[in-house]
């Protein structure tokens, strides 16, 4: 390569801008579900609300919402992942440990990574 060409390279900008389309909207969420398949991960953000099930108030249903889902290819996936973890540790940093307090009334199935009778997660 000359030293033309290094230095035109060198010189290129690339500017990147960030827009909102009118119909943007954020989601809140409490939780995510998703899995993946061969061509793509996927994750669904959700929230719950609390239901009343039955005369007698004993049983209860909570209404899970799933309110978006994003699907991204697997370097997208791994991209996000590394951005995520590196968000959490400047959290952790800067605000101390996040606490996962989980209230369980089961113990969760925990389902083989080597099984693949059926594509993971999909909604």
């Amino acid at each position: 390569m000359t030293k033309n060409n290094e230095d035109l390279r060198a010189n290129r900008n690339v500017k990147i801008e960030f827009y909102r389309p009118e119909d943007f909207k954020q989601v809140y969420a409490i939780g995510a579900i998703g899995g993946h398949s061969p061509y793509d991960f996927r994750i669904g953000f959700y929230n719950d609300s609390p239901r009343a099930f039955g005369d007698g108030g004993d049983s209860h249903v909570i209404e899970r919402r799933v309110e978006t889902e994003v699907i991204l290819t697997p370097l997208a996936a791994l991209e996000l992942s590394r951005w995520l973890n590196q968000h959490i540790q400047d959290y952790e940093n800067m605000f101390g440990p996040i606490s996962k307090v989980m209230q369980v009334s089961e113990k969760p199935k925990v389902k083989s990574s080597k099984d693949s009778s059926e594509i993971q997660g999909y909604i």
